[in-house]
């Protein structure tokens, strides 16, 4: 039974009591006290609960609070994780920046190299056909200058002739366009 029920039982039987004159009532000692005695009773029983419920309140504001604080932690090492991970990132892109531009860099001066390098070669080729292109039409100027004999000896071969006539183009040539000639022959 709680306190507070005996209490309105107490109070009831108060207003139920006899009235005299001058504002007294008249109660049962014995019934008072058994009243009093059942407060008594129950009051430790509900004190006791009090006293559970403030501890159990005090524990569970310090758990609160601990975990509150664990949060307020952990929250801040993961702002301390996030900013290092932004700073990290950071400085990758900021290296991943510098190599690109480096390899583009290095990219372009060895294609200049190739280029100068295949321009040079190109320029080289060109001299030589040209000088060889001027052997060859020296030596064609050289053929159509030459008397033509009227009638091939006979037995003679069409190879022999032929043969006669490189001789006589090559004896015409300058000696520097037949070294010419020769090195873009041994070349190719």
């Amino acid at each position: 039974m709680s306190v507070y029920r005996v209490l309105d039982k107490l109070e009831a039987y108060v207003h139920e009591g006899t009235w005299l004159p001058a504002g007294y009532r008249i109660l049962s000692e014995e019934r008072l006290l058994e009243l009093v005695e059942k407060i008594r009773a129950t009051l430790p029983e509900e004190v006791g609960r009090a006293k559970i419920i403030t501890k159990d309140q005090d524990r569970v504001l310090r758990a609160a609070q601990e975990k509150a604080q664990a949060i307020v932690e952990q929250a801040a090492t993961v702002h301390e994780e996030l900013v290092d991970q932004h700073e990290i990132v950071q400085r990758a892109r900021t290296t991943a920046e510098r190599v690109l531009h480096e390899a583009e860099e290095r990219a372009r001066k060895i294609r200049a190299g190739a280029d100068e390098y295949a321009a040079g070669v190109l320029a080289e080729m060109e001299a030589r056909l040209a000088a060889a292109l001027g052997s060859v039409q020296k030596g064609r100027a050289a053929l159509a200058n030459m008397p033509r004999p009227t009638a091939a000896p006979a037995g003679a071969s069409l190879a022999d002739a032929a043969a006669k006539s490189k001789r006589a183009a090559f004896d015409i040539q300058a000696p520097e366009e037949t070294a010419a000639l020769e090195s873009v022959t041994v070349e190719s």
